[in-house]
């Protein structure tokens, strides 16, 4: 499965530990979700910070989207499963 790439016009300072982190992140849990039968179609990397600021301790929100109600009752359905395994 290949996530949807960014929309916005800034690109991700990639260099980041915490974006690499929040890359790896959101891959491992797309292969995974996959793996389930699940693709999220809007998965992406969120930096709440100005790209401009280097200097300071980030972190990077892997953003889920969204999914058709079908696609929350499966998620919800395989979460249940392997919590109750």
């Amino acid at each position: 499965m290949t996530p949807t790439p960014r929309t916005s016009n800034t690109p991700l300072p990639t260099t980041n530990p915490k974006v690499e982190e929040a890359l790896a992140a959101r891959d491992s849990l797309a292969a995974a979700l996959s793996q389930a039968g699940i693709v999220l179609p809007a998965m992406d990397i969120r930096t709440p910070w100005a790209d401009d600021r280097k200097d300071e301790a980030r972190y990077a929100l892997v953003h889920l989207g969204v999914c058709s109600a079908p696609i929350a009752l499966m998620l919800a359905d395989v979460i249940t499963k392997g919590a109750s395994g």
